[in-house]
């Protein structure tokens, strides 16, 4: 095993006095090709080019001497630190840290960053970091080959976001772009690159100070609002009760795209933005999109509105993870069960309609489970019944993805 192992973050500036003393006394020095050529790598160290990090991990683990990982930015930031830190290669370091690739990116775009999410892009993690792009005003992106800016403009159609395209920082190469989303696919871009994703409305009296991000305490509190906060227009399948349950079953998270057909008023709609998901919300009655448009707004989160009957307004859409059908019927929730969501949630106004649903989303593989909701509302001045809504509440859910 290695006697010593540091970690030295690199972020083109001069290496610290401990980097080089560390550097110095280094027999192997792991990193990519342009930290390889360093003036401080010695000579007589031997080079290992730093694709694999694992693979370098298991190689340090068996060398005999002093090994020095050289990595981008902070390595301790969405680098290398978590995976030499891994049980299996058993490893010690010591970490001297530098400015990170995103800190650095928003530093050249003359910005502040504490209420700005970060995200990873792999190929394999692209369209839920595209899903966080959709669903807040400020994301910086960590990019890699395959998932780069190209990728994020063709997944983000439909939505105006501003890119900041913040090209080998810290070379001689570095280079800042700006340029709409709908634009990056237009270009060939450079690597390593990060790229900050900005636009839509910023939250009703958002501030920072206490937490990186989206300060979750902004805004009301609880899962749904009173008809109140919807200026009073809810259908039918919108009531409150109804609402909560639905939000409840499906989850909707940080990372998800949610679509919501038949969005009515919008309320469902914008609760899933609230809780941070990113949300397209369906309907063929052009009133119902601009009620729905008009909540977010007065709410202060972003969501996509679309025109259209489903099911063919569905076709274009990109993949979601959950789904809400709040109109349309059995045709519409079969034709949502082909995209393969990990949940399905919709309502029936009697008990053959639900059954009819319920046989669909089973033979589509889903597991499904069906309950009647009726809720009271009580005029408490007087204790006398004011409204009564009673619904079949159906939730499909796939077994094998049902996190």
């Amino acid at each position: 095993m290695a006697d010593r192992v540091t970690v030295i973050g690199w972020d083109g500036s001069p290496l610290t006095a401990a980097a080089r003393a560390a550097l110095g006394a280094a027999t192997l020095v792991a990193g990519a090709a342009h930290h390889l050529t360093l003036p401080e790598v010695p000579a007589g160290a031997e080079r290992i080019r730093l694709g694999s990090v694992a693979l370098a991990a298991r190689r340090i683990a068996a060398h005999r001497g002093t090994a020095v990982v050289l990595a981008d930015g902070d390595p301790g930031f969405f680098g290398v630190v978590r995976t030499l830190r891994a049980p299996e290669f058993g490893l010690e370091v010591e970490v001297v840290p530098a400015v990170s690739s995103v800190a650095a990116a928003f530093a050249r775009a003359g910005m502040p960053w504490d209420d700005a999410h970060v995200v990873v892009a792999h190929p394999r993690t692209l369209r839920r970091a595209v899903n966080v792009c959709r669903a807040h005003a400020k994301v910086a992106v960590l990019t890699s080959p395959g998932a780069g800016p190209a990728e994020l403009g063709l997944l983000m159609e439909g939505v105006h976001r501003t890119f900041v395209i913040c090209e080998e920082l810290g070379t001689e190469r570095e280079r800042v772009t700006v340029v709409t989303s709908d634009k990056a696919a237009d270009h060939t871009w450079r690597d390593p690159n990060v790229v900050i994703v900005i636009g839509g409305p910023v939250g009703v009296g958002e501030s920072t100070g206490w937490i990186a991000g989206r300060d979750p305490s902004v805004g009301p509190r609880g899962w749904s609002l009173p008809a109140e906060a919807y200026d009073g227009e809810l259908g039918e399948g919108e009531r409150e009760p109804l609402r909560v349950s639905q939000l409840a079953r499906l989850g909707p998270r940080l990372g998800d795209l949610v679509w919501d057909i038949g969005c009515g008023s919008g309320a469902f709609a914008t609760e899933a933005a609230r809780a941070g998901a990113a949300v397209i919300a369906v309907d063929s009655d052009p009133g119902a999109c601009a009620r729905t448009e008009s909540a977010a707004r007065r709410h202060g989160v972003p969501l996509q509105v679309v025109h259209g009957i489903a099911p063919q307004a569905l076709e274009n859409l990109p993949e979601p993870d959950v789904v809400r059908v709040g109109g349309g019927g059995a045709a519409v929730v079969s034709a949502v069960a082909d995209r393969r969501p990990q949940r399905i949630v919709t309502h029936a106004g009697t008990r053959d309609a639900a059954e009819l649903i319920g046989r669909d989303l089973a033979e589509h593989g889903y597991r499904v489970e069906c309950a009647l909701l009726q809720s009271v509302e009580l005029d408490t001045r007087a204790w006398t019944e004011k409204e009564r809504s009673v619904a079949f509440l159906l939730s499909g859910v796939l077994p094998a993805r049902s996190g």
